[in-house]
């Protein structure tokens, strides 16, 4: 029996590093180097489904996914992304919880996201209602092919990519203290011409999911030779990638616009500043974390009359390291004093005791987990990692809904003080009247 046990977890993890679906399957597997040609220069409806292997709705999914694509084989494109391996392909169309199904209709850059029940039945009446959308916007004249040669072709989307020259090289790129990818290339290099689309829709996108942090740029280095020779650019196209206080580096990725903002976007993760750790002060504070962010992560720590400043910070150290090693996820970080919010406690089931606590919340779904180890580096670390992998256990949010949040005054830094008390002046009260005179 142990041995039967042993060989079923190791399928079930050979299946779990492999994904759900083979080549024998309907559904098309898509990664950063495919779905661009698969998805955003075709002119078929595409159907995704955004999916992580640990995700225990994602598994029950499979077979009915399997299912739909069979059935709308030759009539509508079924595909499937792990969206756990390729974290930047999810990054770039906003999936935040898993299964995520979108449908990539007439405009592929802008996908609508599927609404419907998770049965092969209904799904695949959802992609055939799609469909018929569709061919009627043909039919009256409206665009309903492929968007790809409007965007690539010499747009719009070529005023993201920053044109360096030897004059202001040095300023926009290497004083800026951003990362930059640059392209140097020459007009007459066919190389060159196939990947100025790619690298102008890239651009774009990068330039809206780093908020403007990451840049691409472009040196014609046959006007340019000074800098293509200071970076020994002896082939064209070259791509290297300037980091701040580093040598550059060269680009060895894909060509396609979805391995450029891949690669991009892995670039603003590692070098962008930890989540800013907030004290809930009200409640649009709470909300507003919580709303923008997959996890809001939040420690109720003890009242300062119990730790003094010097105990409250070692417990914000302790978070703010956390936030740091966890700043390539998509979570908020809070903190609050015990007692402060007392709704919130109760909504968590902490209770007003057992300071500090910590719970993790998804607002979506209205579930929190709570951290049962240590409050430590390595307490918090276990509970965050089983939590980025689907494991532990979760409950709903007390109420259902985020409950009422306090406004209350940030904290000064400071040690607490005992709250003072009104001093009596006893000299004029006669003790005999008030202990009266009968006697024992």
């Amino acid at each position: 029996m142990r041995g039967l046990l042993l060989g079923v977890l190791g399928c079930s993890l050979v299946l779990m590093a492999q994904g759900f679906y083979s080549a024998n399957d309907d559904v098309v597997e898509l990664n950063p180097s495919n779905f661009n040609r698969e998805v955003l220069q075709s002119d078929s409806l595409w159907i995704i489904e955004f999916y992580a292997p640990w995700c225990g709705h994602c598994q029950s999914l499979t077979a009915d996914w399997k299912k739909t694509a069979t059935a709308l084989k030759g009539i509508v494109k079924v595909g499937a992304v792990d969206a756990d391996q390729h974290k930047s392909l999810g990054g770039q169309y906003g999936v935040r919880g898993f299964p995520s199904i979108k449908i990539f209709g007439a405009n592929k850059n802008k996908p609508d996201d599927y609404q419907g029940g998770r049965s092969s039945q209904a799904i695949v009446d959802g992609a055939l209602n799609t469909l018929r959308t569709l061919v009627k916007d043909r039919m009256s004249g409206k665009s309903g092919g492929s968007d790809y040669s409007r965007q690539s072709g010499g747009g719009g989307s070529k005023k993201n990519v920053v044109e360096l020259t030897d004059d202001n090289f040095d300023r926009l790129v290497l004083d800026s203290g951003e990362v930059w990818l640059v392209e140097f290339f020459a007009p007459w290099c066919g190389h060159c011409k196939s990947l100025e689309p790619e690298w102008a829709a890239a651009a774009s996108a990068v330039k809206e999911q780093t908020n403007d942090k990451v840049h691409l740029g472009a040196v014609d280095a046959t006007v340019h030779q000074g800098l293509a020779s200071r970076y020994g650019v002896r082939g064209f196209p070259t791509i290297k990638i300037f980091k701040k206080g580093e040598e550059p580096e060269d680009y060895q990725g894909g060509r396609t616009r979805g391995d450029i903002i891949a690669r991009a976007l892995d670039l603003f993760s590692d070098n962008a500043a930890p989540p800013e750790l907030l004290e809930i002060l009200n409640a649009d504070v709470l909300k507003k974390t919580c709303d923008d962010y997959q996890l809001c992560v939040i420690a109720v720590l003890p009242h300062i009359l119990d730790t003094g400043a010097a105990g409250r910070n070692s417990y914000l150290e302790v978070m703010m390291k956390m936030a740091e090693k966890y700043k390539k996820k998509t979570w908020g970080w809070l903190w609050t004093e015990a007692g402060a919010q007392m709704e919130l406690e109760a909504s968590l089931g902490i209770g007003g005791f057992g300071y500090p606590a910590m719970a993790a919340i998804n607002a979506r779904k209205m579930k929190f987990a709570l951290l049962k180890g240590s409050f430590s580096e390595t307490g918090i670390h276990e509970f965050l990692r089983d939590l980025s992998v689907g494991r532990g256990s979760t409950a709903t949010v007390g109420g259902g809904a985020l409950p009422k949040i306090n406004s209350v005054d940030a904290w000064d830094g400071k040690d607490g003080e005992l709250p003072v008390e009104d001093d009596y002046d006893l000299s004029d009260v006669d003790l005999d009247d008030v202990i009266g005179k009968e006697e024992l």
